[in-house]
């Protein structure tokens, strides 16, 4: 995965910072945030990156206001107790409280359809899987991970094939996964982590709506 400081310092200035110069430093502020998103979900995080999370920015934008609670918990959160809660919110005791897969939000069960067309597409793109990978290719920690590398040309995609991939893979069920991570029961600091979550696809599907 993307390595973590350099997400985060990519994504400190949220809504009310300076114009992006180009759409390639917009690209590149939306992959680092997408970067952020798989490293959280994938994995509890370290004291480490709790201090790259406390370092977080806010405003008074949504996003800003996502930013400034995550880096708020990350600064009184241990690592020892992330770890419980994102075991118990993602892996569970057979299943955890959230099943975060694309197959599982839309027909209920997991290895259905979606995960079959996902793998078609990322064929066609010219993606393969990682070898000694764990989680199917429909996790969201791994679909925001390529999401990340299509917007910041790691895989040398065409330009649009970020927003193509979002629509058919993200945007479908990702915003009620994170309105569910956000009522979880086991979810304390992963409340605002659905909570930026939510708010940035949010942002992703009213942007790609505005450019179509």
């Amino acid at each position: 995965m993307t390595e973590l400081p350099r997400a985060v310092s990519a994504a400190m200035a949220p809504g009310s910072a300076e114009p992006f110069e180009s759409q390639h430093s917009f690209d590149l502020f939306r992959a680092h945030h997408y970067a952020l998103l798989a490293r959280l979900l994938a994995e509890a995080p370290s004291e480490t990156t709790l201090q790259h999370l406390a370092a977080l920015q806010g405003d008074a934008t949504p996003l800003g206001r996502a930013h400034a609670a995550l880096a708020e918990a990350a600064r009184t959160a241990r690592p020892s107790v992330l770890e419980r809660e994102h075991f118990h919110l993602f892996v569970g005791v057979g299943r955890g409280e959230i099943v975060p897969y694309e197959s599982f939000y839309l027909t209920g069960f997991m290895q259905e359809k979606p995960l079959a067309r996902l793998r078609q597409d990322l064929a066609m793109l010219g993606i393969e899987r990682k070898p000694g990978t764990v989680e199917l290719e429909d996790h969201v920690s791994v679909l925001c991970e390529i999401m990340a590398g299509l917007l910041d040309g790691s895989f040398g995609t065409a330009d649009d094939a970020a927003s193509g991939f979002f629509r058919a893979h993200l945007e479908p069920w990702t915003p009620r996964l994170f309105d569910d991570l956000a009522a979880a029961e086991a979810a304390n600091f992963y409340r605002h982590v659905a909570i930026l979550g939510r708010t940035f696809m949010a942002i992703e599907a009213e942007a790609l709506a505005l450019a179509a």
